[in-house]
């Protein structure tokens, strides 16, 4: 665990964790509270880009008929391992960068 503590008192490593926890919602409340920690700002953003995709991607998803089922399925599937995936990084401190979704968050952060 990080021995770094963001502006929240938490730790960055446990910070960045509730950040995929609580999935999209996490990360708006990291991305509100949050002033000091990139690393926490980071997880934050890659949370709601990821999460808010997977929810238009799953919402587009019902309005085909019967491989829209399919569709919705891997998408949980992906969802899943990715938040599993997601929290152990964070809790480990670790900076993993999805593709598009990783760069598309670290361009907003320069930009904050």
């Amino acid at each position: 665990m990080s021995h770094f503590k963001s502006s929240t008192g938490l730790s960055e490593n446990f910070a960045g964790f509730l950040c995929y926890l609580f999935a999209f919602v996490g990360g708006i409340a990291f991305l509100a509270i949050e002033r000091r920690s990139r690393f926490v700002l980071f997880h934050a953003l890659q949370s709601v880009i990821l999460f808010a995709g997977l929810m238009v991607f799953h919402a587009l998803a019902g309005f085909l008929p019967i491989i829209g089922i399919v569709v919705g399925l891997l998408l949980s599937l992906l969802g899943l391992v990715l938040w599993l995936i997601l929290m152990l990084a964070a809790l480990q401190g670790k900076w993993l960068k999805l593709p598009w979704i990783g760069e598309l968050a670290e361009k907003q952060l320069n930009r904050m």
